[in-house]
């Protein structure tokens, strides 16, 4: 199976984007496309004793706000503002995964959304964000170990002197075992 037919399917195998969807905010799990390859979208979170987040490798994404009419909408507010990518312009929403729960903020629901960016997007990282990267799913992937932080051993995918861990790692893991599904080679 080819990369552009995993891109096909993915809308067939991942939950569709609903309006009212019930969580309390959204990330970006955006997608492209280079030399037959997909790869991902990570920012690093600048460190901050306010931010239960501080310094950790993420998605962008946010809390929904009382202005936001569904998640959808929160997703394209909180990426565009985090990182100058316009969800609404030459990309395509292919569906959402499974809303998973933070871990230090275990009252705090978010959804995933599944993104391919269909352009080569400016990126304008604003004062929450410390830097990004497109990384290909191969090389997370073959970058799979454990890490031991002082609270305890974690999954991570480890590259150069990236580690990424928690709810980013979780919500990678997902979309990898829905492309393992559909026996794609990533």
């Amino acid at each position: 199976m080819t990369h552009v037919d995993i891109i096909e399917e993915l809308p067939m195998v991942l939950k569709p984007v609903q309006e009212g969807l019930v969580a309390d905010a959204a990330v970006a799990l955006l997608l492209r496309m280079v030399n037959e390859e997909l790869e991902v979208f990570l920012v690093k979170r600048v460190e901050s004793p306010s931010d239960p987040w501080s310094g950790n490798v993420a998605l962008p994404g946010g809390k929904r706000t009382p202005e936001d009419r569904d998640l959808k909408q929160t997703v394209v507010r909180e990426t565009l503002e985090e990182t100058n990518i316009n969800l609404l312009y030459r990309c395509r929403f292919l569906g959402v995964l499974e809303t998973l729960i933070s871990t230090p903020r275990p009252e705090m629901k978010i959804l995933p959304f599944v993104v391919l960016v269909e352009h080569e997007p400016t990126v304008r990282l604003n004062y929450e964000l410390d830097s990004f990267a497109w990384i290909s799913l191969r090389r997370l992937i073959r970058n799979r170990t454990k890490v031991k932080f002082s609270f305890g051993e974690r999954d991570a995918y480890v590259f150069d002197d990236v580690i990424v861990w928690g709810l980013t790692y979780r919500v990678l893991e997902m979309f990898v075992n829905i492309l393992s599904s559909l026996h794609a080679q990533v």
